[in-house]
């Protein structure tokens, strides 16, 4: 029986968390008072302290700061009130129904998160946004358009401030997708990680699948 804190079969969800239409892959742990909706996080990705999240797909080891918000939910700008009351309506008249047309749409517009990301504390990533595997969202930014696989981004309206490694070293990480890797071989591979640099890293296990 395994005796680790995080489990391959089921989240690990810390209290007071609410969570709607929500999916998870193995190793994922949820951070206390967060909050998930109509999203997938997927493997070994996991969210600090009241992230809320919604209508988004998370790749793999994904590192989510406290207090992100991924996919921030829209009011309708173009219509002549941007209230609750036309679309969520039964909570307000007696007769009528909520807007499903109005929610539809919204869950439509889908936020993507690449594996091994790192959105830093208070970060937001607006609607329909991809965020490119390895990627870094600094702390307090916000995220309006897409971000490159590898590319650091702070600011408001987000910016680049610079990718982390050179282009080379960027396409054979994304080449050897070692994201991919099944858990036994993280584990084997575990001093590497801790210990190599990237470059060193991509020199001893490329071409080793």
């Amino acid at each position: 029986m395994s005796t680790t804190r995080l489990k391959p079969d089921v989240p690990f969800i810390h209290p007071d968390c609410e969570i709607t239409d929500a999916t998870f892959g193995q190793y994922v742990e949820i951070g206390r008072g967060s909050r998930l909706a109509h999203s997938h996080m997927d493997d070994y990705s996991y969210c600090d302290r009241f992230a809320d999240i919604a209508n988004a797909s998370l790749g793999k080891f994904s590192n989510i700061a406290a207090f992100v918000r991924i996919g921030a939910t829209d009011h309708p700008m173009e219509k002549a009130s941007l209230h609750h009351f036309q679309y969520r309506s039964a909570d307000y008249f007696e007769d009528a129904d909520h807007d499903d047309a109005w929610f539809a749409h919204r869950r439509s517009r889908r936020t993507v998160i690449g594996h091994d990301t790192w959105l830093g504390h208070g970060a937001q990533v607006r609607p329909e946004v991809n965020i490119g595997h390895g990627a870094v969202i600094a702390g307090g930014a916000i995220v309006t358009k897409d971000v490159p696989p590898f590319m650091i981004v702070a600011g408001i309206p987000a910016v680049p401030l610079r990718p982390r490694f050179e282009p080379r070293i960027v396409d054979r990480l994304m080449e050897l997708a070692w994201w991919d890797w099944p858990h036994a071989r993280l584990r084997s591979v575990l001093d590497d990680f801790r210990n190599l640099s990237a470059e060193e890293f991509l020199e001893h296990h490329e071409g080793t699948i």
